[in-house]
Parts: structure tokens; sequence; C-alpha cells
């Protein structure tokens, strides 16, 4: 194995044909996000038939998870579609006056925002670029004060950084959209805009009241509520997705990068897979080559020891998304490599309790000079748990469910197969063919048992 860290790719039109979707998959994608911000449920269904279909094909697992769109705030229109002139200092007031906005006011349709605000809160539009200050506050009305900011437009998205909505996890179309996607089997379910545990919960319960399915639950951290909640949260979901693109309007942008290394370290320690995401390779929607910044921001997240990283833009609209698959690739591939070789703080081990089995396991590939971790997985908990300690060799999970192997192909350094035969005979000598390793050791996991074999 050349690669521990795993790529999740975005399907959009730039790639969801057959063709495309087989090519990335021999390309190097191991798992693949279908976007419900975009689409009708039906035609996001059809490229889950369509991921599914190729991967039976190829007789290679690639994980499906289905990303809501959570709840989105935008504002209303404007009067005309001109740009409409800010200048600070100057007062601009929000409503739920549905009638189309002027220089001095628009419609806020999300009533729960205006109740949830309090004087001295933020409101930031369009990704950050306009900043306003709450200064009064009334049942049907905030009046901010401009902060930063030269002009504003209708339907422009904002967040609100210093303020705890007082809403639920899943909006009407998220609702909707999660009892169709339900239908089709996906592997994990990404949660946008997550508060605080609870929102898991809320989504945990919609979802084991329609399905006996054991769906992972991924959390997506992109508001600083969530950055405060972050073990909570992380305890309450399955996965984490670090969402840098809104983290960087909700907070400082020069704490993102700080924020996902402590969020990297607490998922971790809880055995949480973690995805780093947003721009990872933005230039290539255009460019066939990245620039040198991606190129170190793609490293970086190697090293950092990620699960998985995962591209947008790049996959779902731009011109070249098999080159962005394949360059992803290389990258992640050779700082996997120069990682593993050049490790000498025992990296793998430090967020483990010094008793913790998973530990040892590490700890025993390691010290034996080991060549490969074998685990028989009958559920996806002791995988992640040898695959949160960062071994320096492959994980080889033999999976009698074709879920579990498919929900495990985010985890770093996991190898699934779905075998169901070899599964049944414990039979670690023929996976151990079928993964190309000709000799040396092996680290065999089986429920309690764990022991060290010779291949040779």
């Amino acid at each position: 194995m050349t690669r521990f860290t795993k790529i999740t790719a975005s399907i959009g039109p730039s790639s969801d044909s057959d063709a495309m979707l087989r090519q990335m998959i021999l390309g190097g994608v191991n798992m693949f996000r279908i976007n419900f911000s975009h689409d009708t449920g039906k035609v996001q269904g059809k490229k889950i038939d369509s991921v599914r279909r190729i991967s039976q094909a190829l007789n290679i697992p690639v994980g499906i998870v289905v990303d809501l769109q959570g709840p989105k705030h935008r504002i209303g229109n404007f009067a005309t579609e001109e740009k409409y002139s800010l200048s600070p200092g100057q007062t601009f007031t929000f409503d739920s006056n549905p009638a189309p906005g002027n220089s001095s006011r628009v419609y806020m349709p999300d009533g729960d925002v205006i109740a949830s605000l309090k004087v001295g809160d933020r409101i930031l539009l369009n990704d950050g670029k306009i900043e306003m200050q709450v200064t009064d506050i009334s049942p049907d009305a905030v009046k901010t004060r401009v902060m930063r900011g030269t002009e504003i437009w209708s339907r422009r998205g904002f967040n609100v950084p210093d303020t705890e909505l007082k809403i639920g996890a899943l909006t009407d179309k998220d609702r909707e959209d999660l009892e169709y996607a339900l239908t089709k089997n996906p592997d994990w379910v990404a949660v946008s805009f997550v508060q605080r545990p609870e929102d898991i919960a809320e989504v945990r319960d919609f979802i084991t009241a329609r399905t006996s399915s054991p769906v992972k639950i991924m959390a997506k951290i992109e508001r600083r509520s969530a950055v405060e909640k972050i073990t909570e949260i992380a305890q309450a979901a399955d996965g984490v997705m670090i969402a840098r693109g809104d983290l960087a309007v909700e907070l400082p942008f020069e704490q993102v990068p700080a924020i996902s290394r402590k969020i990297i370290r607490e998922c971790r320690r809880l055995n949480r897979p973690v995805v780093m995401a947003t721009q990872m390779l933005g230039s290539m929607v255009d460019s066939e080559f990245p620039t040198r910044a991606e190129i170190s921001d793609v490293a970086n997240a190697a090293y950092l020891r990620v699960d998985s990283t995962m591209t947008s833009e790049e996959t779902t609209i731009g011109a070249h998304p098999l080159k962005v698959i394949e360059t992803m690739d290389k990258i992640l591939a050779y700082s996997d490599m120069d990682a593993v070789t050049h490790s000498n703080d025992w990296v793998r081990s430090e967020n483990a309790p010094e008793n913790d089995w998973s530990r040892s396991v590490s700890s025993m590939a390691h010290l034996n000079h080991a060549v490969a971790i074998i685990v028989f997985a009958r559920d996806t908990d002791s995988v992640m748990a040898v695959s949160a300690r960062r071994p320096d060799v492959p994980i080889l999970a033999v999976c009698d469910s074709n879920l579990i192997a498919n929900q495990l192909c985010i985890l770093r350094g996991v190898i699934p197969f779905y075998t169901p035969d070899l599964f049944a005979q414990r039979d670690f000598i023929e996976i151990t063919k079928i993964a190309e390793i000709k000799s040396g050791k092996v680290v065999i996991v089986d429920a309690d048992d764990v022991s060290l074999r010779d291949i040779d």
C-alpha cells in the first residue's frame, strides 16, 4: 500500500457519468460525496445507484456519504438586481417584511434568526465580506450598524457566528432528502451546521425510526458553537468533517489551522474518523496543475494524519476531475510514506490511554516490524480504534458485510475486503495473498484475541 490517507470526492456535472466515476475509483477515490444542496433526490439517487453498480463490477468497496444541506440562511430580494451601496457606520435593518429591500433594509426570511440574535452579535454576509453588528432588536426587526462592506445585493448568504440558533438539526428539505436517501442505503450521512450534540441525536433518531441499517453520522464542523462543543459532538457522531469554508467565516481565518489540529487530535482520541475539506485543490477547477500552496495543504493533511481529504468544486464542476484525483493521490502517497519513514515521536499512539487495547495492537505491529494488521471486522468499532492509533502499516479489514466494508473506506490506512467466506474461515493467509503481501509478520485481531503470525 502506498497511500494511507483516503480520498473523498464530490460528484457533480463534471463527474457523474459512469465512465468518469469508474476512472475516478481506479484513480484512487475511496468515498463519494452526494451533495443534496443541489439537484432533486431522484437525480442524486441515480448517482448512488451508479457508484454501487461500478463498485460491484470492479469488486472495490467504495463508500457513499450523503451530505444534507442544513439551514442555509439568505436575505431576501432587493427592489432591483443592482448592488446597493453601504458605508461603515450607517444603520441597516433586517426585518420580517417580505417586501423588496432598499438601501436601508431587507427581508430576513428566518424568524428563528431574529429571535436568537442579541445586541452586540455580528451578522456576516457574502462569505464575511460584509460585517454588521446588532444594535437593537424588536420582535419583527433587527437594527445593525455596518462595520465593513461597501455594497449589498439580493439573496446573499449570511452567518451569525456569535449566536446559537434556536433551531433543530433538520430543515423540512433535509427531512425530505434524508427520507429519500435512506431508501438508497447510504453508508454515511453528513449533517451540516451542527451546533450541539443534540443535533446529532435528532438525526440519529430520524434515521433509526426509518431503517434498521446502521448508517453512520458525520458531523460537519463549520460553526463556532460546534468548535466549542467538539468533544461532545464527536462523541455523539461517528465521524467529523472539518468544513473549512464556513469555519473561516465564523471564526478568524488565522485560527482555522490551529482549530483543525485540535479537532484532529480530539477525533483520534475518541476513535472518530476526520475528513479535511474545502479548497484543497481549488485552482484545479480550471487549471490542470495545483498551486504550490495547494500541494503543501494536501501534504499537510497527510502529515496531520487525517483520515481523508475531500474535493468539492474541483470534481463537481471542474474541467479536470480525474486529474484532480490523480494529483491528490500522488501528493498523499508521497507524503504518507515520508511521514511514516521519518516519524520518530510515536505520534501513532500519543492520544490513546496507556492501557488501551488498540494502542497495544499498534505497538505490537511497530515493535515486531509487522507488514500488516488484519482485523476480522464484525462491526466498524474495532477497525476505527486501530486506525485511530495511526499504525505505520496497512490495516486489512476482513468483512462479512458489504455495508461495513463500505463504511470503513473512509478510515486512514484501512483496506476493506468484503469476503464472507474468508471471514467465516478466518483465512488470513488468503487475505495476504489478495493484498499481495508475500512475507513477514502480521498482527491478527479477532474480537478479543490478538496474535502475531508469520506468513513466510
